[in-house]
C-alpha cells in the first residue's frame, strides 16, 4: 500500500476538497453554522474534527457527507466538483465513494450481519453474484467471520460498531467518515474500534472521525477544530499550511 504522500507527488487529486466552503441557515440576520473555510484530505490521511457541542460538527459532517449542500464556497471529492450535480448523482456518489460509521450503529435490527453488509452494496457497481463474497470479506476484516449469521439484537455495542465498519468497508469507498463512533461503547469496545481503525489507516484508508472525545481526536495524524463555525488547525503554522487549512 503506497504512502499518502505518494498521491501527492503522483497528481492525484484529493479526497476531500474544501474552497472557501460555509453554511448559513435563513434568516433575519442569517444564522452562519460554518464559517468559509479551507480544507484538504489527501488520501491516506487520518483526521480528526472536535469541537463542543453547537460548534458546527454536525453541518461540517453533512456537508462532507454529501448529505446537504454549502451556502457559499465549493467541494470536490476525488477531484468531482459536487456542487454541479443532481440529486440523484450526490446520493450515486455519496453511496460508492463515502462509507459512514454513526454512533448508533444504525443497523437493521432483523437483518443478520452478512446481510447488513450485503444491503450497502446496494448503489455501487459490484455484480448481484459477487456480493456475498464482497460482505464476507468486509466482516472478517474486522474479525467477525464467526458472526455473519448473527442478529444485532444478539450483539455487544462492540461487534455492532464493527458491523457497521463492515458495512462501511464493503464498496471500498475514498472516505470513511465518522461521527462519534466510540459514543455509546465502554471503554474497552472503544478502544477495540480504535484499534481497527488504526489498521484501517496502516492499510492506507482515509478516515475522518468527528468527535467531542479528545482521546479518540488523539488517534488520528491530524487534528482540527471547530468552534463558533470557524474550522482552525491544531498544529504548527508549518503543518498547518501543509495540511491545506486556513
Amino acid at each position: 500500500m503506497s504512502h499518502p504522500s505518494d498521491d501527492r507527488r503522483a497528481g492525484e487529486p484529493p479526497v476531500i476538497a474544501l474552497h472557501g466552503v460555509g453554511r448559513s441557515h435563513p434568516g433575519e440576520p442569517p444564522v452562519t453554522a460554518l464559517h468559509p473555510c479551507d480544507l484538504t484530505v489527501h488520501r491516506g490521511d487520518y483526521l480528526s474534527v472536535t469541537g463542543p457541542s453547537g460548534s458546527g460538527k454536525s453541518t461540517l459532517l453533512h456537508l462532507l457527507g454529501l448529505l446537504d449542500t454549502p451556502s457559499r464556497g465549493r467541494y470536490e471529492l476525488d477531484g468531482i466538483d459536487t456542487g454541479d450535480l443532481r440529486d440523484r448523482d450526490r446520493a450515486t456518489l455519496r453511496g460508492r465513494r463515502i462509507g459512514f460509521v454513526f454512533q448508533s450503529f444504525h443497523l437493521l435490527p432483523h437483518r443478520t450481519a452478512e446481510e447488513n453488509v450485503l444491503l450497502a452494496q446496494l448503489y455501487n457497481r459490484t455484480p448481484a453474484k459477487d456480493r456475498r463474497a464482497a460482505a464476507l470479506e468486509a466482516l472478517h476484516r474486522v474479525g467477525l467471520g464467526h458472526r455473519t449469521d448473527a442478529l444485532p439484537t444478539t450483539m455487544s455495542g462492540g461487534e455492532r460498531q464493527r458491523v457497521a465498519i463492515a458495512r462501511a468497508l464493503v464498496n471500498r469507498p475514498s472516505l470513511l467518515l465518522c461521527d462519534e463512533p466510540t459514543g455509546n461503547l465502554d471503554s474497552a469496545n472503544a478502544e477495540a474500534v480504535l484499534e481497527q481503525f488504526d489498521r484501517l489507516h496502516a492499510e492506507g484508508f482515509t478516515l475522518v472521525v468527528i468527535t467531542h472525545d479528545q482521546a479518540v481526536a488523539a488517534r488520528a495524524g491530524r487534528r482540527v477544530s471547530i468552534r463558533d463555525g470557524w474550522l482552525t488547525p491544531l498544529s504548527d503554522p508549518d503543518a498547518a499550511e501543509e495540511a491545506g487549512v486556513r
